[in-house]
């Protein structure tokens, strides 16, 4: 799919009812655990924090967390045993997160705060990473984001839960609306409310499917990703790369990755 257009998300609005967008990411965490998404990426990311040195990955755009836990087990059956993730989002979701640190004992953390993805704080350290969420950005912020990585000299892994293909756009909006359906009683925490909004008024399907079908559209292509990174880090400071992994059943990932080019020695 060549096509990319820059249409809204019910989720990026300001105004947007913080229950509805609760009950979205709890859909899209259970689903994206329930798959293993990234799981197909987890070499790369322990690449990159074994070039770098850290043991921590920074988790920048959170959500509700989704596939977290799948890809820090992922990450220690990859040569890192210690590793830990801090999750940090511009809208946190500490009720999901805590429930997380809970299960993981702690291996996975949470900022309460609010973090701007395109300026993090120097005292969040760890090699930073983003899943399916990178589209949420135009060019200039998306451009802004690599640029701070490359100017805290840390790592930066972005990972789309994807390949930007139109048979996806199909599953969007027939098998998963479906799935979505059937699965949501066994969501974890309960919320009263994700049943209200999902079977008595159907804002969290209907806006799921919209948001869904507008990410695919709106994802960055492999060379988009490297022209982004390119113009981000013109002193080429940042050793880059960009393409896709595939799932053993089909399903793509879509990366573009980057360190400090001193750690590639």
């Amino acid at each position: 799919m060549r096509l990319r257009l820059r249409l809204f998300e019910f989720e990026d609005l300001p105004w947007f009812p913080a229950v509805i967008r609760a009950g979205m990411m709890d859909y899209l965490r259970f689903m994206i655990s329930a798959l293993g998404t990234y799981r197909p990426i987890a070499p790369l990311l322990a690449e990159g924090l074994a070039r770098t040195g850290q043991q921590r990955v920074l988790e920048l755009g959170a959500g509700a967390g989704g596939g977290t836990e799948t890809v820090l087990a992922a990450l220690r059956a990859h040569g890192q045993p210690d590793t830990t993730i801090l999750l940090t989002d511009l809208y946190p979701q500490p009720t999901a997160w805590a429930d997380i640190a809970q299960r993981t004992r702690g291996a996975i953390g949470y900022e309460p705060a609010a973090v701007n993805a395109l300026a993090v704080p120097p005292e969040l350290t760890g090699f930073r990473a983003i899943f399916s969420a990178f589209h949420h950005f135009p060019p200039d912020a998306a451009e802004a984001m690599l640029r701070d990585a490359v100017r805290a000299g840390t790592g930066i892994g972005v990972f789309e839960g994807a390949g930007k293909h139109w048979w996806e756009l199909l599953l969007a909006w027939t098998v998963l609306p479906v799935a979505q359906l059937l699965l949501t009683p066994f969501f974890r925490p309960f919320r009263f409310s994700r049943l209200v909004f999902t079977y008595l008024l159907p804002l969290i399907p209907l806006c799921t499917i919209w948001d869904g079908s507008v990410s695919l559209l709106r994802m960055y292509s492999t060379t988009e990703l490297m022209n982004l990174a390119r113009a981000a880090d013109p002193n080429g400071r940042f050793v880059w790369q960009s393409g896709k992994k595939r799932h053993w059943w089909g399903p793509e990932v879509t990366y573009l990755i980057g360190w400090p080019a001193t750690s590639d020695q």
